[in-house]
């Protein structure tokens, strides 16, 4: 199969380059292992703990496992042999060198309980996802992440890929994981079927105490109902008939395993009228739409949940553009009970650019009527954007530019 490129290699090799220790977390099926043995060649032999014989080694005998295979190695799926992880610092620090171990995960539940207290220094941590929109459309060369203001937004330039109505939800339903993007669509709810029964087998009833995995999967199937809104942990409790205690430790289980995502809002103290409960995202959109029932793009794009998927699309190609640059962005979005609301904010040298996502193509001054917030806190307002279905780059109002989805 064609190899298709991703923007974090760059970053991966740099890192590698720094530190003795990678580790690349991110979903099962999102090319982690793919990525790796791309960079690698035939200059790094690939071990998983997947292969029962080499999980046994390494976790009876982890320091006869490095004499089997010794570094510069992959190890993937390393969460199911935490055991190693000593081990592996251990012969780090003996060595003195970069580049000796590249490794995998696929959930965090100890992982990285393990990496914070035995690798502090040594571990580059980055994590990957499914395809972003710029991997998708050729365009990984980019070397800053999205952030209003940039040059090409202010020149008012054509969207460097069309963007329509039809396209975008396709994509979203379609989801951004590596093997879909070369099946036809009507292979699309097999995979996540497949996808599915893996990952609650896998990562969900192997590695957690979790109970019924049928109440498990209700659960998830009700949290994608509810992407891009308020979380709300009684009433998800109550809609899957389980106590909100389970229900938070089931919460932890996704964001832990990659698969949700929880944006925090934006607090000041200078008003106590803001709302403080996190929002919801999906960071897969296929798997999403796939569980909340949507059969079609069509259908989702008519949809009551068009405008979610929408706003949850971009949350994670916002944060697809930091993450595979090895950025992590302070984002939050803005709510207060007056009900102003701001879906994104990312503060960055002291400002707060504000972010909308509309399902529209004719711009309209109500669009950006809540970015006016920022000023009367006292609080520094940098360039805003309101990503939606425009053709071109377009200015707004002063320092706030319409961007097409497709150009985040």
């Amino acid at each position: 199969m064609r190899y298709l490129s991703r923007q974090i290699e760059k970053t991966i090799l740099q890192a590698s380059g720094h530190y003795p220790i990678l580790l690349l977390i991110g979903p099962r099926q999102c090319g982690k292992t793919t990525l790796l043995r791309h960079l690698a060649g035939k200059n790094r032999p690939y071990i998983t703990l997947d292969d029962l014989n080499a999980l046994t080694l390494a976790r009876n005998d982890p320091d006869l496992f490095l004499q089997q295979y010794p570094p510069p190695m992959i190890i993937d799926e390393i969460q199911y042999a935490p055991q190693l992880l000593p081990v592996i610092k251990r012969y780090a620090d003996a060595k003195g060198k970069t580049g000796l171990f590249w490794l995998t995960g696929s959930q965090q539940f100890q992982l990285m309980k393990g990496v914070t207290e035995s690798m502090a220094g040594r571990v580059a941590l980055l994590q990957l996802h499914g395809f972003s929109n710029r991997e998708r459309h050729k365009r990984t060369k980019e070397t800053k992440p999205f952030l209003p203001g940039s040059q090409k937004q202010s020149q008012k330039t054509p969207s460097s890929q069309k963007t329509t109505l039809q396209g975008v939800y396709a994509d979203i339903w379609r989801g951004s994981m590596p093997a879909l993007l070369t099946k036809p669509a009507k292979e699309r709810d097999l995979f996540y079927n497949s996808y599915l029964a893996t990952y609650l087998q896998r990562d969900v009833r192997d590695l957690t105490q979790v109970g019924s995995i049928t109440d498990f999967t209700q659960f998830l199937k009700a949290c994608a109902a509810r992407t891009g809104q308020l979380l709300n942990l009684s009433e998800l409790a109550r809609d899957v008939d389980i106590s909100v205690p389970t229900a938070k430790q089931w919460l932890s289980i996704l964001v832990a395993s990659s698969q949700i995502a929880l944006l925090e809002p934006y607090h000041t103290n200078v008003t106590k009228r803001l709302v403080k409960a996190a929002k919801l995202y999906f960071i897969d959109t296929g798997l999403c739409a796939y569980l909340a029932g949507w059969p079609t793009s069509v259908s989702l794009q008519n949809g009551a949940m068009a405008g979610a998927l929408l706003e949850t699309y971009v949350y994670a190609e916002l944060m697809k553009s930091y993450w595979y640059l090895g950025k992590q962005p302070t984002l939050y979005y803005y709510r207060d009970k007056d009900g102003r609301e701001i879906d994104f904010l990312i503060e960055t040298n002291g400002l707060l650019h504000p972010i909308e996502v509309k399902r529209g193509a004719s711009i309209s001054a109500d669009w950006i009527k809540t970015f006016p917030t920022i000023d009367r806190m006292n609080l520094k307002r940098g360039p805003g954007a309101v990503v939606c279905f425009v053709e071109k780059h377009s200015l707004i109002a002063k320092d706030v530019f319409a961007i097409p989805v497709n150009d985040i």
